[in-house]
């Protein structure tokens, strides 16, 4: 197994994307037959009731996950939620599911849906500049 970072989680949910503040986190590559990972998020409180109905109705996630460094592509991952351990006033939330696609092509789907919105040439360059700095991650719950 390899354990990462969780520097940064989001939910994406009907076209919204959702971050999750995070106190901390790791994510583990289990390196098992299924290729399954598990997400550890520490967090305020706040946030379990989203996750509580997610849990009892074994509802699948869409999550994005970014690992070890803000700067790197956020890794789309399906999920579930496997336990819910209140700490006082934080929570521990452990998830278990798949990497969707590999990381490598978030630069070939930003460019992409910005060729299906009608950019092109220099407003193309510049918008693609803009978004591979910022990793919006908006576009990818349609693909």
């Amino acid at each position: 197994m390899k354990t990462f970072k969780l520097v940064s989680l989001q939910i994406v949910s009907n076209g919204k994307v959702t971050p999750i503040k995070l106190n901390d986190g790791l994510i583990i590559n289990k390196e098992d037959d299924h290729n399954r990972w598990l997400i550890e998020i520490y967090s305020d409180y706040t946030i379990t009731s989203f996750f509580e109905v997610a849990h009892t109705e074994q509802e699948e996630l869409l999550v994005h996950a970014t690992i070890t460094k803000r700067e790197n592509d956020p890794a789309p991952f399906q999920v579930k939620v496997l336990s819910i351990q209140t700490l006082g006033n934080k929570v521990s939330i452990l998830l278990e599911g798949t990497l969707k696609r590999d990381r490598s092509d978030y630069a070939q789907l930003l460019l992409q849906h910005l060729l299906e919105k009608g950019y092109t040439g220099e407003e193309l360059s510049n918008k693609f500049g803009e978004m591979i700095q910022n990793k919006p991650q908006t576009f990818l719950e349609k693909k």
